[in-house]
């Protein structure tokens, strides 16, 4: 007997190819129903509520019932988290030349759960941390008095993350730039502000997060590099 954590039973979950694949659907922070899901994985509605029932038994999928509909996520930021770090471990081990998505504007900007991955995202990151707005350490990131004046600057509301049982700031492994990315609630909070003021807008198909011009210019302003 041990008491290690059981990592195979998730692991056997993960390494699924269909779960795996509607989890990788879910990496876009939008709830899904089971036949959205099954078209993304190309299975019956019947096969994807099966794999969903398990998914959900491990909570690594949320629901939300609205009506007649069920609507699935993943169940936080840790298991989005998880599935980025997977993918790159994944293509680590792999004769690929080039780690990430192909997608160019996915290496550009995309949504890793709730907050921006890629160049921008990692960006982001290399910014606040080289001006010390936040403090990065082996433990991961925090969020300076500095950084907090910053972002109460820009009028995301710290005070009111501050309270909520998530991290402020979660250091993500990038799967495409191999270099860290900033997630927790500042993360997320940063990606509804880059949304709100149209700097940039959610992609149909894919977890790509489009920039235009005019807003990728702004959000280099805010996080220009020495």
């Amino acid at each position: 007997m041990t008491d290690a954590p059981d990592i195979a039973s998730v692991a056997s979950l993960i390494g699924d190819r269909v779960r795996a694949q509607m989890l990788q659907t879910l990496m876009t922070g939008r709830a899904h129903t089971a036949t959205e899901l099954a078209t993304t994985a190309g299975i019956t509605k019947s096969t994807a509520s099966s794999h969903l029932a398990k998914l959900l038994e491990a909570r690594l999928v949320s629901v939300a019932v609205q009506g007649r509909h069920r609507y699935f996520r993943l169940a936080d930021s840790g298991v989005a988290d998880l599935l980025e770090r997977l993918a790159t471990v994944t293509e680590s081990r792999t004769k690929t030349r080039t780690f990430g998505p192909r997608d160019p504007l996915m290496r550009k900007a995309r949504v890793c759960y709730d907050h921006i991955a890629g160049e921008l995202g990692v960006l982001a990151y290399e910014s606040l941390a080289c001006r010390r707005l936040i403090q990065v350490g082996n433990d991961g990131a925090e969020l300076s008095e500095a950084g907090a004046d910053y972002f109460k600057g820009l009028g995301i509301d710290v005070a009111g993350l501050s309270s909520r049982r998530r991290p402020l700031c979660r250091v993500c492994l990038d799967w495409s730039e191999r270099r860290n990315h900033l997630g927790g609630s500042v993360g997320a909070a940063l990606l509804s502000y880059c949304l709100e003021r149209g700097w940039a807008r959610r992609a149909q198909s894919s977890r790509a997060l489009l920039f235009t011009a005019d807003g990728e210019r702004a959000f280099r302003r805010h996080f220009p590099l020495p």
